[in-house]
């Protein structure tokens, strides 16, 4: 599967998988020979599991928790 058939599956933008991996929150993901992000199963498994263990805060207009 492609980086973007992983975001949609898991409901965020392929640019936040990139972040993730940057940041090292998640391993480096498989290249194939266009250079380009190859995930199996297993990985969108984890990538899925990550994402559950993440608590979005919402914010209003002004930058503020509510």
């Amino acid at each position: 599967m492609t980086i973007t058939d992983v975001a949609e599956r898991i409901g965020v933008t392929p640019k936040t998988i990139i972040r993730w991996e940057k940041s090292g929150k998640i391993s480096h993901s498989k290249r194939d020979w266009r250079g380009w992000r190859i995930f199996d199963k297993n990985d969108l498994k984890k990538l899925r599991d990550y994402k559950e263990t993440i608590i979005y805060v919402e914010e209003d207009g002004d930058g503020n928790e509510i």
